[in-house]
């Protein structure tokens, strides 16, 4: 194996024995398999385009299956061993419907006509040629590029899979993610076309953000400010994780008049703040910190947990015996919940003991949605040329394990009491029950959203702009990031592709960022890496 996707990965270099994750080698050749697979599929779709033939079962694939090498979604090896030859199946049906068109079927290149084994073993041993080290070009900056390209298409991946399961689909987006996997394929990609397409991935990646963004909002109302419970109630209870709104729907009616509370962790507290889930009463409250606390957390809690997406540390699954998952997600010996029958769930709930008294803790708002923030619109603009507001800070990305992270907190604390924080995705963890007062009734902290609602804070800085009639590079708004996995490396590129200039970027640089493509976005948006929280503060406020 060699994987080096995450911000995580060993020595800051490359896991090459296991993920520092928990991913198996395994696994880890069984995912690039995979896309190697999914590569001869996008050669094919390419070509069916080229003559009017567009297949919903193959965009729709493509996307879920690549979703399922994202950091932390899916670590079991038998979910591998179906996707591929299932790859495949489509690919030789797609050849058919394309030949039938009168396009182009036979390919002379390997890809499209690779054979896999049908043995794990067998097919295991064909996995060294296709990993990201063993299909290599000789220029370490179009490599850099090419696998920055292929990480952003598995952030695209998760958030137009997110966009399907609530019924939006965008043909733009499935022909995108094709052709950028097809031209994966090619060695002779020079360095000019290699950077176009890592920054159309990040115009791709914001016009699907603005997929799921219509799909949750039209599905479930758009978010408003509202108080979250950090406590519990006396009862039955079930956690959920993760980004899948419409699990949590049909959790909460599934639960409904069951005596059970339904509690968010990790990035499903934003669900607190859209009206068509929180008109539930027995959808009460967010329990757990920080993404880094799951070990100490998961056992804590008197219920079965409900993982929809990857925020989770893989370890935790492996000693808790009480974790459901739904969709893509998948670990050995975790029980999966199939077709939305949350059954099993609420059984294993009203087995457990559930919380045995109420417990008041603090309250945290959710719900700053673009459209709450730009209701008070007037009331910020003016906060600003009256020197109420100094700076905007967008706090916001991924969390993790790896030392470094308190850097974020710190530095929040540390923003003078005339500047307001914006913060969305579950980096804010690691500060979100901070209490940092209002400026004139503006809360000082505001959060956004989940990851994908990245396109809502890049709403406000539009609107912001618009309004004070500058550039979004000249409001007073600094970008302070951290990154964990690929829906990260998909919203960093989209940040590029607008022109976004000044972001720093932690806890550490991408491995897979070479000294030629790092020189290039320090010189075309200087980029910088964190350093110290006062020493950024003061660089930024003077």
């Amino acid at each position: 194996m060699f994987c080096y996707q995450c911000e995580q990965t060993a020595k800051g270099e490359g896991c090459t024995k296991i993920g520092v994750c928990g991913k198996q080698p395994e696994v880890s050749d069984l995912q690039d398999l995979l896309v190697y697979a999914l590569q001869g599929l996008a050669q094919v779709a390419v070509e069916g385009r080229k003559v009017g033939v567009s297949d919903g079962d193959v965009n729709v694939f493509t996307c879920e299956a690549l979703f399922s090498t994202l950091t932390n979604v899916n670590f079991d090896e038998k979910d591998f061993l179906q996707l591929i030859p299932k790859a495949v199946a489509l690919r030789e049906k797609l050849k058919a419907k394309v030949a039938a068109a009168g396009g182009k079927a036979e390919f002379t290149g390997l890809v499209a006509n690779f054979e896999f084994a049908s043995g794990r073993d067998s097919l295991l041993a064909q996995a060294d040629p296709v990993g990201l080290k063993g299909f290599a070009v000789e220029n370490p900056d179009i490599q850099s590029l090419r696998h920055i390209l292929l990480f952003g298409l598995k952030g695209i991946a998760a958030y137009a899979d997110h966009a399907h399961i609530l019924g939006r689909h965008d043909e733009a987006v499935y022909e995108f993610v094709h052709e950028a996997l097809a031209a994966l394929t090619r060695k002779d990609i020079g360095l000019e076309e290699a950077l176009g397409l890592v920054l159309k991935c990040g115009e791709i990646n914001f016009k699907t953000m603005e997929l799921l963004d219509a799909a949750n909002t039209g599905s479930y109302g758009h978010p408003v400010p509202t108080p979250v419970p950090l406590g519990h109630k006396k009862g039955k209870a079930v956690l959920i994780s993760g980004h899948d709104l419409k699990d949590l729907d049909a959790l909460l009616r599934q639960t409904e008049g069951k005596g059970i509370y339904v509690y968010t962790h990790g990035e499903m507290l934003p669900a607190h703040g859209y009206p068509e889930l929180k008109r539930f009463p027995h959808f009460y409250g967010h329990f757990g910190t920080a993404w880094q606390n799951q070990q100490k957390e998961f056992p804590q809690f008197p219920g079965p947990i409900l993982m929809t997406t990857n925020c989770i540390q893989r370890p935790a699954q492996v000693y808790h015996d009480n974790i459901f998952t739904t969709g893509l997600v998948g670990w050995p010996g975790v029980r999966h919940v199939k077709n939305g029958d949350f059954g099993p769930v609420v059984q294993k709930a009203l087995e457990m003991p559930g919380f045995t008294e109420d417990v008041n803790g603090k309250q945290v708002m959710v719900g700053f949605g673009h459209q709450a923030v730009m209701g008070v619109a007037g009331k910020v603009i003016e906060a600003v040329k009256s020197g109420k507001i100094r700076h905007f800070f967008l706090v916001a990305g991924c969390d993790g394990a790896k030392p470094g992270r308190n850097y974020y907190t710190e530095f929040v604390e540390k923003v003078p009491r005339d500047c307001v924080v914006l913060t969305l995705a579950c980096g804010k963890f690691r500060f979100f029950d901070k209490d940092l007062g209002d400026i004139d009734g503006l809360p000082r902290l505001l959060d956004v959203g989940q990851c994908n609602d990245a396109y809502s804070a890049i709403q406000i800085a539009v609107a912001l702009s618009k309004a004070f009639n500058v550039g979004v590079n000249e409001l007073p708004l600094s970008l302070i990031l951290s990154w964990y996995e690929q829906k990260a490396v998909a919203i960093l590129l989209t940040l590029l592709y607008l022109g976004i200039k000044d972001i720093r970027l932690g806890p550490s640089l991408p491995a897979f960022v070479s000294p030629g493509v790092l020189d290039v976005l320090v010189k075309n948006y200087n980029i910088k890496p964190i350093t110290t929280p006062d020493e950024d503060l003061k660089a930024i406020l003077g």
